[in-house]
């Protein structure tokens, strides 16, 4: 816990580019919901609306007045993303202020959710563009009053935010934004994920140029590239990095059905040698799903819990709506459903068929599905 005292710098644990912080009731609960769906901000609310899972949430809980804790904030963030009343947020920040170069963008979100303002440092910061994503993700409305605001292009640092994305590594992501912002040639390429991302309207700039394949993209030679894929790429198609950015889109639906008891590590093992093996990323996985009889499997909370993933449990009567490519008497003798771990993943990702089919490794049975973005979740 974060104890703020007047006169002392707080130690906080930076892990994302972007601080998320609430200080009330209604503020907590928005903004826990808020941390599961925007992946970029580390979350701080004050230690009297503490639930418990902070810890294995890496959730940050601070004891006293949130005006000693913004110091801290605004000195290693990109930007601050505050649930709290928009005055309150002009006259905490006013002593911090020292030039629009440097400044973090900061954003007010109100208690409700329903709007999400653009406060400081709209264009060089970053605020405006980070308001709209912000906003996209949690479903609300985008209120930005610079006359200028006239960028619309895709925020590189940003891009697929509101759809939970990530990017692989942070390496590549200034001078790709500087080529986007600069109208070079930046080839798109995407494999999977979510397809309504850009949110403009206004058609696409020129310079973004949409290729159907890694082969193709390389072949136009772009100045840079965005690459939305949940593969893990083979060495030739590491080219398109040279100057690129690789996002991972939330696309992988992990069917799980274990014996009662088994341990989370040997649960996570199987997870990690088998998307290794089907040359998956780990940073794709939206959901673990299973069958209802596990909705209380202590590791399956846990492991879900450690990586803030869903996990959704299916009655026997909807897995067995599924057509399973290995139906099981033996299964639906002890769950009365023909399979878990394949119809599991398959109805969550609304798939009609599996990227595999099923895998029995010690006590636990993986199958993976790719969710259908065409039809289902996307």
């Amino acid at each position: 816990m974060i104890s703020l005292r007047e006169g002392e710098m707080p130690v906080i644990d930076k892990r994302k580019p972007y601080a998320l912080v609430a200080i009330t009731k209604h503020g907590v609960a928005h903004a826990r919901s808020y941390a599961e769906i925007f992946p970029y901000a580390d979350l701080y609310y004050m230690k009297k609306f503490e639930q418990g899972d902070e810890e294995a949430r890496q959730i940050q809980l601070f004891d006293g007045t949130v005006r000693l804790l913004l110091p801290a904030l605004f000195q290693q963030y990109k930007g601050i993303i505050c649930i709290i009343s928009l005055g309150a947020v002009v006259r905490m920040i006013a002593p911090l202020l020292i030039d629009k170069k440097t400044d973090p963008a900061v954003l007010v979100v109100d208690d409700k959710g329903q709007y999400v303002v653009s406060v400081l440092s709209g264009h060089i910061g970053g605020a405006n563009a980070l308001t709209h994503e912000f906003a996209h993700a949690i479903g609300a409305s985008p209120v930005v009053t610079t006359a200028s605001d006239v960028q619309k292009t895709i925020p590189v640092d940003l891009f697929g935010a509101q759809f939970g994305w990530m990017w692989d590594s942070e390496e590549k992501l200034t001078p790709v934004s500087a080529s986007v912002v600069n109208e070079e040639h930046v080839a798109i390429v995407q494999e999977t994920g979510e397809k309504n991302w850009w949110m403009y309207d206004r058609e696409m700039p020129d310079n973004l140029k949409i290729y159907q394949s890694i082969e193709e993209a390389i072949k136009a030679k772009p100045q840079a590239a965005l690459l939305i894929t949940d593969r893990i790429l083979v060495p030739h198609e590491e080219a398109l990095l040279e100057n690129g950015v690789l996002y991972r889109p939330k696309s992988i639906v992990l069917g799980i059905g274990c014996n009662r008891g088994t341990s989370m590590a040997e649960i996570e093992r199987v997870i990690d040698e088998t998307l290794a093996e089907q040359g998956l990323s780990k940073k794709s996985v939206k959901a673990i799903a299973s069958i209802n009889l596990k909705k209380d499997e202590a590791a399956l909370l846990e492991l879900t819990a450690k990586y803030n993933w869903p996990f959704v449990t299916y009655t026997p009567e909807e897995l067995n709506e599924i057509p399973m490519q290995n139906p099981s008497d033996t299964v639906f003798k002890y769950t009365g459903a023909y399979g878990v771990s394949e119809p599991a993943a398959m109805r969550y990702a609304n798939a009609k068929e599996l990227l595999l089919a099923k895998k029995k490794s010690g006590n636990v049975t993986i199958s993976i599905a790719r969710i259908n973005f065409e039809e289902g979740r996307g």
